[in-house]
């Protein structure tokens, strides 16, 4: 199997009426969504792109799904813009991609139309486009395509502050998607509940299993988190039983003490990716739903979605760490420490790197970068074989299972120690009436900053502190907020925090 349709095609002969996508108050089933992939697949390969960039205007909906996968019929590549990301970002963006077609819907003409200002750039505004389908046209392209050819391209911030796009390929999908399938049991039973955006990759593993396999993906309105009743309401009225979410989403429930309320009634799986997700709101979920089997999932966007997986078999005290836990199948993880050599011993730190064939083919026209972060497997140098270092620092434990330590970019020299500012947010976090901290570095000052929420005074809190680390590690500046601004993709905004953080005090 060479192209991710094939493996829809075949799901989709098999479970044709059954409801793929669903929004609120509107669904769609297999068979009238790969027909609208097709007819707007036709009308994108009538203009001749083949193996191109196609900008598409996210609305985060069935219309922005259809989109997505009518490029890849048409033998292109889809590449995601956040509709409500700065102007100026979208159109870095785009300068790196030099997109000749853009994808929108009628409430985002708007913004297509200001994007393709001075670029040689065509829209096409989909709800014009579902006309006959050219199933020559199309088989045509599908004998030419390879399956190295990229399915999209995913842009992380990067931290140059220049747009990395990360390409993701048809291997990459069919060598990833069978691993998450067969670990979670994913099939045409499963009902997922959506929280993430398209275009952050944690979306991708249940997107793409949902087309695989037949499962049910539900559309959560963002609003939604800020009305968590109506929430655990929506998994009830869809009798969701499976949930794929960022660990702030999580907290948000356990902060609130939402399951005094009301509980999901049908949940059997809960899998979380992205941040660091604190045992205190995890034993929360654990201790209201014991029947659910709850998953820590790692890895970034560079990997497709996940590299390292583990399923939570053990109690956790709130102060302690959860662990990311083991390789997922067929991709290998190992440690190398600051002297390129690889680490075996626990407790020892080092970076992560990860070798398997759903490592991405690199960065959209960013050579440097790429030579930074794909580089030769350290392991051996026989013959070529690209491996990716992740720039996340890890240690083993005595189960043999990766722990998570902080990014390499997140460890700081501060009076003369290196440290992990994620250990400060770790034994923070775990302290009675703490909701959520962040522990940021303000370089030209030399001082660690904590943010954080929940109902504890400055001083008790400090003095807490000083009793669970030492003298080095405790923060020059403690702030105390209503709540932490939360980026698009539902994760903290470090970067936002501490470019601000002077605000709040």
């Amino acid at each position: 199997m060479k192209n991710i349709l094939e493996q829809f095609e075949q799901m989709a002969e098999r479970f044709k009426d059954k409801t793929l996508f669903a929004e609120v108050e509107k669904s769609i089933t297999t068979s009238e969504f790969k027909k609208r992939c097709q007819q707007l697949g036709t009308e994108i390969a009538k203009l001749g792109l083949f193996n191109q960039p196609v900008m598409v205007i996210d609305n985060r909906d069935i219309k922005t799904l259809i989109s997505m996968f009518a490029v890849v019929y048409s033998g292109n590549h889809y590449v995601l813009l956040d509709g409500s990301s700065p102007i100026e970002r979208l159109n870095k963006i785009c300068a790196i991609i030099e997109p000749k077609l853009m994808l929108c819907q009628e409430k985002t003409l708007g913004t297509a139309n200001e994007l393709i200002k001075d670029r040689q750039c065509k829209i096409l505004q989909i709800e014009n486009c579902f006309n006959e389908i050219d199933l020559s046209l199309l088989n045509n392209i599908r004998q030419r395509s390879v399956s190295t050819d990229c399915v999209y391209i995913l842009f992380t911030s990067g931290s140059t502050g220049v747009p990395k796009g990360t390409v993701i390929t048809h291997a990459n999908l069919l060598s990833y998607l069978p691993w998450f399938i067969n670990c979670f049991n994913i099939d045409e039973n499963t009902i997922f509940a959506s929280q993430t955006p398209f275009y952050f990759s944690a979306s991708v593993s249940d997107l793409f299993s949902s087309l695989f396999t037949g499962a049910t993906f539900n559309i959560i309105p963002k609003s939604y988190f800020s009305f968590p009743i109506q929430l655990v309401r929506f998994l009830n009225e869809r009798q969701v039983n499976t949930i794929y979410w960022v660990p702030s989403a999580l907290c948000l429930v356990a902060n609130i003490d939402l399951f005094k309320y009301e509980k999901p009634k049908f949940l059997k799986k809960v899998m979380f990716i992205g941040e660091v997700m604190p045992n205190k709101q995890l034993n929360y979920w654990r201790n209201a739903l014991p029947d659910v089997e709850f998953a820590n999932l790692f890895g970034p966007t560079e990997t497709v979605d996940v590299c390292t997986y583990y399923k939570v078999n053990r109690p956790f005290r709130d102060d302690e760490t959860l662990p990311i836990g083991v390789a997922c199948d067929n991709a290998e993880t190992f440690i190398i420490d600051q002297n390129g050599k690889e680490v075996t011993s626990q407790n020892t730190i080092g970076e992560l790197y990860v070798r398997a064939p759903y490592v991405a083919s690199g960065y959209y026209k960013n050579d440097e970068q790429t030579k930074k972060a794909f580089v030769q497997n350290p392991l051996q140098n026989n013959y070529p074989e690209i491996v990716y270092r992740t720039g996340d620092l890890v240690m083993l434990n005595r189960f043999g299972e990766y722990e998570y330590c902080g990014r390499v970019d997140f460890q700081i020299k501060h009076k003369g120690y290196r440290i992990e500012l994620g250990e400060i947010e770790r034994v923070a976090g775990a302290i009675e009436n703490i909701n959520s901290v962040v522990a940021i570095f303000d370089k030209e000052a030399d001082k660690i900053v904590l943010i954080y929420t929940g109902k504890i005074k400055k001083e008790e809190f400090y003095s807490t502190l000083t009793t669970k680390l030492p003298n080095y590690m405790l923060p020059e500046i403690l702030i105390k907020t209503a709540n932490l601004p939360i980026n698009a993709n539902g994760k903290i905004d470090r970067k936002l925090l501490t470019n601000s953080y002077k605000q709040l005090i």
